[in-house]
């Protein structure tokens, strides 16, 4: 049996690496596309290289090949996707993230690969922002409060509207948080956990955060790479919100750690005072800073996965728990 090829745009950040293991256990060949840099960026995906059985079946390149490869399924996992930096170079954010899915979306149209390709566009929870509904779905309208957000909600409605206009297999998937041990160190849990560890063993003294009261939906990146697969195994296209429908605070998820890492700390104060101190000798290990807020803050965001458990028989299988001890591991592992 002639073995699947997939194309991931993205392939060295964290969801690229975890589809691209899921993927070569499907039996798929597995082409990614990494962006040119004059640092080694593959840290990721390195372990994949390590086994000489899958080495032949995983291959990285520069630059555009969906008609060298003439891929099954295209997963467009490629973005600027840092909220706060969105802020600092949205033009930047605009240019990755919408045109960048634009050009994808031209490139199977333009090589008539309609009918032979799937496509799967990575969408955000972000794209709601400043939305008051309880939980979000595929029918909440959109309300961005961010370069970020707004630069996904055009690659969302331009997917759609390629699917419609030119009978194109495209998916949107309506990610909401998911992190993981390789998670990047800027994003707020990665900062987290691993901020407590060295503090915990002395290599650190403080943890800066920004607003303590932002509410996320928080899964494991593993589970959500299946559910990216599993859209492009429908009869259908179609767009789907994957989330746990659970939520927490960035507080609630600091304390959770702590807890696992052993630190006991105290809150006081309020408001941009606030801050955790370690009861056993009085220090202050958190603070809020004004800089890490952002210029429009996401307040809530629960995701409501009904359609994917439905359809995709899908739902997520790791708690937020768990994944947490799943960071910590790896962090200590690395310290």
């Amino acid at each position: 049996m002639k073995k699947k090829i997939a194309l991931i745009f993205g392939v060295t950040g964290q969801d690229g690496a975890y589809l691209s293991k899921f993927l070569l256990k499907k039996k798929y060949k597995v082409y990614g596309v990494k962006r040119r840099s004059s640092i080694i960026n593959t840290q990721r995906i390195d372990d994949i290289y390590k086994d000489i059985n899958l080495k032949s079946d995983f291959v990285l390149y520069y630059g555009d090949l969906i008609k060298k490869t003439q891929p099954n399924e295209i997963y467009n996992l490629a973005a600027q996707s840092h909220v706060q930096v969105s802020f600092e170079v949205p033009e930047y954010s605009a240019e990755v993230n919408s045109l960048g899915t634009l050009r994808i979306l031209e490139a199977i149209k333009n090589l008539n690969l309609e009918k032979k390709v799937k496509f799967y566009q990575a969408g955000t929870s972000e794209m709601f922002g400043r939305t008051r509904d309880k939980f979000q779905n595929e029918k909440t309208p959109f309300y961005p409060a961010s370069p970020y957000g707004v630069s996904k909600c055009f690659a969302h409605w331009i997917t759609v509207n390629y699917r419609e206009a030119y009978d194109i297999f495209a998916c949107n998937g309506i990610l909401f948080n998911h992190e993981s041990p390789i998670r990047g160190e800027t994003f707020v849990t990665k900062k987290i956990i691993q901020g407590l560890i060295r503090i915990k063993h002395g290599y650190q003294k403080k943890l800066f955060l920004g607003n303590l009261y932002s509410k996320r939906d928080w899964g494991h990146a593993r589970d959500y790479v299946e559910a990216m697969w599993k859209m492009l195994q429908q009869k259908k296209p179609n767009d789907y919100v994957i989330g746990t429908g659970k939520t927490f605070t960035i507080k609630e998820f600091v304390n959770k750690a702590a807890k696992k890492i052993g630190l006991k700390i105290k809150w006081v104060g309020k408001g941009i005072n606030e801050k955790a101190m370690n009861i056993e000798n009085k220090k202050v290990l958190i603070e809020c800073k004004k800089r890490y807020f952002r210029p429009l803050e996401v307040d809530y965001l629960k995701g409501n996965a009904q359609k994917a458990k439905k359809l995709l028989k899908w739902s997520p299988k790791i708690s937020v728990d768990n994944l947490i001890d799943e960071m910590i591991e790896h962090e200590l592992e690395n310290l």
